[in-house]
């Protein structure tokens, strides 16, 4: 049974005998408007009292969700992220944001602004425990598997939109997909699902045409995969050239339109892959490169 988020976070803190007190969250948070948030981000978002800035971060979480752009980038995310780069939030606090984060996943999203930034919020809580290690095996197992999910599943593929701000699910999946295989403790297995969970959004079904940077951020991972040697040139080469009847009917061929998008994504892909492996001195992630190329020739 899934406990609240109340009952979550009163059991993560009752083991810290610094553990601030969290409330139900709003957003704007009590006692920050937005006013002051701006006074906050002006001055470096620099929160002096550890307490204080465990509770605000917590509670900014749900401002992530917010329709105004500036409160849910400029400011809730720009917070969230600038505490942890800085290592300003205690294990407990980043257990409690990242639950809560977990749980905006699992929560309705009708204007498409939580899931993303829930998952770009979740790529900043890996990045982390990459850099001072703090999650526990399963835990990091579950961030894995949860990123897998994230991922596979995005079907709105509204990047930045006036007036609307960014939404940007696939990028942002994949960038938590990015710091997760960084992180040293990943093994062989997880390195491979994730670079499997890459195929299903590098050729989308939908159709739709990137026109927002996805397939250089979709790269990012599959080439940390590579420079850890989780395949040899032939794995690659097979791997790679599986992408290539993920456009569909071949009948279809320069006569559908979601077909083309779907070759616009793959070249796009490919040839981000390839631009960083060619450029790269690591013989491991250039053994990508005959693959590439063989995707390249394959496509109609």
């Amino acid at each position: 049974m899934r406990l609240s988020s109340l009952r979550c976070l009163t059991l993560l803190f009752a083991l810290a005998t610094t553990a601030p007190a969290f409330a139900a969250p709003a957003c704007p948070p009590d006692g920050w408007p937005v006013e002051r948030l701006d006074a906050l981000r002006q001055g470096g978002f620099v929160v002096p009292d550890a307490g204080e800035r465990a509770t605000l971060a917590y509670a900014l979480g749900n401002c992530l969700a917010a329709a105004d752009p500036h409160l849910r980038d400029e400011l809730a995310f720009e917070a969230l992220a600038n505490w942890m780069r800085k290592g300003e939030l205690a294990p407990a606090t980043l257990r409690a944001v990242r639950d809560r984060l977990y749980a905006m996943l699992g929560e309705p999203d009708p204007q498409g602004y939580a899931w993303p930034f829930a998952a770009l919020a979740l790529a900043e809580v890996a990045r982390t425990d990459r850099v001072s290690p703090w999650m526990t095996p399963a835990e990091r197992t579950a961030m894995v598997l949860r990123a897998l999910t994230y991922l596979e599943s995005v079907r709105d593929y509204r990047g930045f939109e006036p007036g609307e701000g960014w939404r940007h699910g696939v990028a942002n999946g994949a960038d938590w997909l990015m710091q997760l295989t960084l992180n040293p403790a990943l093994d062989a297995p997880q390195l491979h699902r994730i670079v499997d969970a890459i195929a299903t959004q590098a050729v989308p079904v939908a159709g739709v045409a990137y026109v927002f940077g996805e397939p250089q951020r979709l790269a990012a991972p599959v080439l940390n995969a590579a420079q850890r040697g989780v395949r040899d040139e032939a794995g690659w080469k097979e791997w790679f050239t599986a992408l290539v009847p993920r456009l569909g009917d071949p009948s279809l061929a320069w006569k559908d339109p979601q077909w083309l998008a779907r070759r616009h994504d793959l070249v796009a892909f490919l040839q981000a892959v390839y631009v960083e492996a060619d450029r790269s001195s690591d013989k491991r992630m250039r053994m990508v490169l005959p693959g590439v190329v063989a995707a390249l020739e394959a496509m109609p």
